[in-house]
């Protein structure tokens, strides 16, 4: 008997999804439980996984296509011999009507003249064939680069517009011509100079290529809470100077004394760890709005913000530390770099990135001194943490040299009054200046 396979509903607000990846092709043979495909819903790329026992008789959603949660994506034979009706093609886009040749939009919009087919038509058959993203694609006719050439770096070797760019790159290191299109327009003499001379400076210049990037799914989430946070919440900034000399002493000592043990604690461990703590001494900073009411919350979640990497769409996703007030450096060590690699290879689950009372943004690793950051509903703050950079400072009425961060807590001001906020950064840089207080 046939069984299909529809996309899941994987999060409570998914309304489509996007095979990021099979796992298994047509004919493979899979057990109830085994992961078959990655799917990128809005929040999260995540496994999906099969129930029943079978054979895979038919793919019908290739990666990288977005679909409706309930399309058909697969077809499984479970070797009971029954019969089943075939599964009906997947719908062909509509195609667009042609517009009259007189028109001028249609003679604005006209495809440029193909040339007759030859032993290149196979060539370019073959590369209909590959999989190849939209963008790298177009990339490619507009500069004559066969994709036949080029080795995917995405998904299942799929080829990327990164992949694009690199072979336009390497042909103009290797003074190889790109194909050029000819075409024949009659110009009056001083427009003729004039497109000459345009043309000599192109040339002799030669820009990047442009293009566009298809949204993904959790790309088009990240914009719609953003604009709806930054529309919908009163921000507004308070910025604290921390000395960091001795987080990054006590930091080193443990570092040292642990690392028969594989531990390795980083500063913005120290900095989750802090923000729990004077949370639990500041409830109003473990709040939300709640429309006629302010919703005080008991547990200490603290989200950690974790940037994805370009081959899995990039984006940001932001992982929760749950009751990070009653664990140890430790443990929100280890717990940070799991649900970091986690991210940035499989995908969180909506479990791992769900109720986030508060959330820390550290930029510090790139050298950032000072940022700002957007409150992710429905928390009503989140701390923006610069580099603990080395610097000119005064210490005890001394010019010395010391580590200092700026961090930047971002508030609702619907929740949080200006001076609730300063209490609770007086808080924080008072654990962080004596750090052996977030040792007990």
């Amino acid at each position: 008997m046939a069984i299909e396979l529809t996309m899941p509903r994987l999060s409570d607000t998914m309304e489509s999804g996007t095979i990021i990846k099979w796992n298994v092709k047509e004919g493979d043979a899979v057990s109830a439980g085994d992961v078959v495909a990655d799917v990128e819903t809005d929040k999260a790329t995540m496994e999906m996984q099969v129930y029943d026992d079978g054979k895979v008789s038919r793919i019908v959603v290739p990666e990288g296509k977005t679909v409706a949660v309930g399309t058909l994506i697969a077809v499984i034979d479970d070797g009971s011999g029954e019969a089943a009706a075939p599964a009906a093609p997947e719908a062909a886009a509509p195609a667009k009507p042609a517009a009259p040749a007189s028109s001028p939009t249609a003679a604005t919009q006209a495809a440029p003249t193909r040339p007759a087919p030859s032993p290149a038509s196979s060539v370019a058959g073959e590369a209909s064939r590959m999989r190849v993203s939209p963008v790298a694609r177009r990339l490619a006719d507009e500069h004559g680069v066969e994709l036949g050439s080029i080795r995917g770096s995405g998904p299942a070797g799929r080829i990327v517009k990164q992949d694009v760019l690199a072979a336009i790159e390497n042909r103009a290191a290797a003074g190889t011509p790109p194909a050029r299109v000819e075409t024949s327009v009659a110009l009056p003499v001083p427009a003729m100079r004039t497109a000459v001379a345009a043309s000599t400076t192109a040339l002799s210049a030669p820009g990047r290529p442009g293009g566009e990037v298809p949204l993904s799914g959790m790309r088009q989430t990240i914009a719609r809470r953003l604009v709806e946070s930054k529309q919908t919440i009163p921000h507004y900034q308070v910025t604290v100077r921390i000395d960091m000399d001795p987080v990054m002493a006590l930091r080193k000592d443990l570092n040292t004394q642990l690392a028969d043990q594989g531990v390795r604690l980083s500063v913005n461990d120290f900095i989750v760890r802090g923000c729990a703590v004077a949370m639990a001494e500041h409830p109003f900073m473990n709040a939300s709005w709640g429309g006629d009411r302010i919703l005080l919350h008991g547990a200490v979640n603290v989200g950690v913000a974790v940037s994805l990497p370009a081959d899995r769409g990039g984006g940001l996703v932001v992982p929760t530390i749950r009751d990070a007030d009653r664990k140890s450096l430790r443990w929100i060590s280890e717990e940070t770099k799991q649900l970091a690699e986690k991210a940035r290879t499989k995908g969180l689950s909506v479990e791992e990135m769900s109720d986030a009372t508060f959330t820390v943004s550290n930029l510090g690793m790139f050298g950032v001194e000072h940022f700002t950051a957007v409150i992710n509903p429905p928390n009503s703050a989140i701390l923006a943490c610069g580099a603990a950079l080395e610097q000119p400072v005064v210490r005890n009425g001394q010019l010395a040299v010391g580590h200092e961060m700026q961090a930047t807590l971002s508030l609702d001001h619907r929740v949080i009054d200006g001076a609730m906020g300063a209490a609770w950064l007086a808080t924080l840089k008072h654990l962080l200046e004596h750090p052996a207080t977030l040792l007990v």
